[in-house]
């Protein structure tokens, strides 16, 4: 049995690499963009928000459709069943870091169909969400599209022959957390809110 804190290395090794790799997302953004962003949504605060996203990019926009709930939008994560129609400039933001999300996909395109305004959040702008999306902010991070063909991950590791060290698709998807957090924090001012008000607003029954 190892010591406790002993033989570690790809721990420690994984958390270095996911840290130093959401900085290096952050400081790529297309601040330009990202004003846009911002603004689509401010804009959209007496309308409707939709969120979408599939698997672990589903997660992170739970997360940050919580958060936009919490501002006092009004906000819905598709799929669920009390998501009401949209309509026109009403405004869908799309998680995938791959573009080609069959859901978040479909879901952008029917929505551009009714007039509905489509963000995309992805890390491949040239990509068939690209193409539908009236905005593309572009996160950084390897993404399905880079999943390693070899079956033996950690023989790839000791080979050198990684891109990176986290499994599937979890680079951008840390990225796009630390991304969408912060993105929170700066429409929190924006709107004037205190955390105190943002708590007034959380699950009281849980």
């Amino acid at each position: 049995m190892p010591l406790p804190g002993q033989n570690l290395k790809w721990l420690r090794a994984a958390s270095k690499e996911i840290l130093e790799g959401a900085q290096k997302a952050i400081d790529r953004l297309d601040m330009d963009l990202v004003e846009k962003l911002i603004q689509m949504i401010l804009e959209s605060k007496e309308k409707k928000i939709f969120v979408v996203g599939v698997g672990r990019s589903g997660f992170v926009g739970r997360a940050f459709a919580l958060r936009l709930m919490n501002l006092g939008f009004n906000v819905y994560f598709l799929g669920e069943t009390i998501t009401p129609a949209a309509g026109k400039e009403d405004l869908l933001i799309a998680i995938s870091g791959s573009g080609t999300t069959k859901f978040a996909l479909t879901a952008s395109s029917a929505a551009k169909e009714i007039g509905t305004k489509v963000a995309a959040i992805t890390s491949y702008p040239k990509s068939p969400l690209g193409d539908v999306a009236d905005l593309i902010v572009s996160i950084g991070g390897r993404t399905k599209v880079g999943w390693p063909k070899e079956e033996d991950y950690l023989a790839r590791q000791l080979l050198g022959e990684r891109e990176t060290l986290s499994p599937l698709g979890s680079i951008f998807e840390n990225n796009c957390m630390v991304f969408l957090d912060s993105l929170v924090v700066e429409l929190m001012h924006r709107l004037g809110k205190t955390e105190e008000e943002l708590r007034k607003l959380h699950a009281t029954i849980e």
